[in-house]
């Protein structure tokens, strides 16, 4: 898609944007993803560097937070591992019990996940994720803004893959700082770059 070429650069991004879409078949010719990632916010990662691919619902079961927000159903040895999770992170206060029906989550049936890069899609995406620098994501809030489709909501913390239902329901555009998990799989790190991912209008 061209507005994946222009996007990236006009903004001058170092990533491409991503495109994902959730279906109930996928296109003809796209692979499954080969091996499930340790998050899901890792499969936007691969994506960036150029893959084109889908998940199934058992490519989520390694992050039953990003199971939870993307609406996959657990089975029960899975759903008892995000119960036991959420212990741990209430118990090292990262987290607050209260917070947790409060994270935002996919409606609707899971099918597939769809990802490439927005460029190479060959679908209609139903979110595009951007990485950018303070910079580049002031200039894309602007343009959302100016577009009538900007997020009224806060900057959202953890769990960075919230913001993926977080647009689907809003419609408008949601940003992420990224948590420590997202950089983590999806290579951030300590970057000296100010990241967060969004969701963009088409």
């Amino acid at each position: 898609m061209r507005q994946g070429t222009q996007m990236q650069e006009l903004l001058g991004l170092k990533l491409p944007p991503v495109a994902i879409a959730f279906r109930d078949s996928a296109p003809a010719g796209v692979p499954r993803i080969d091996a499930p990632t340790p998050a899901g916010c890792g499969y936007w990662r691969l994506a960036a560097e150029g893959r084109v691919f889908y998940t199934e619902v058992s490519d989520h079961y390694t992050c039953p937070v990003g199971a939870h927000t993307h609406g996959v159903d657990l089975p029960e040895a899975v759903a008892k591992e995000l119960q036991g999770l959420v212990q741990t992170m209430v118990g090292l206060q990262y987290i607050k019990m209260e917070e947790i029906p409060l994270i935002p989550r996919r409606q609707g049936r899971f099918g597939l996940a769809i990802y490439a890069p927005l460029a190479q899609a060959p679908f209609e995406p139903d979110l595009v994720l951007v990485r950018g620098t303070v910079k580049q994501l002031m200039l894309l809030a602007e343009a959302a803004q100016g577009a009538g489709v900007a997020g009224g909501g806060a900057t959202m913390g953890r769990p960075t893959c919230a913001v993926l239902p977080e647009a689907l329901q809003s419609g408008r555009t949601a940003t992420s700082f990224g948590c420590i998990g997202n950089r983590v799989y999806t290579g951030l790190g300590e970057a000296p770059r100010f990241p967060m991912w969004s969701r963009s209008w088409r």
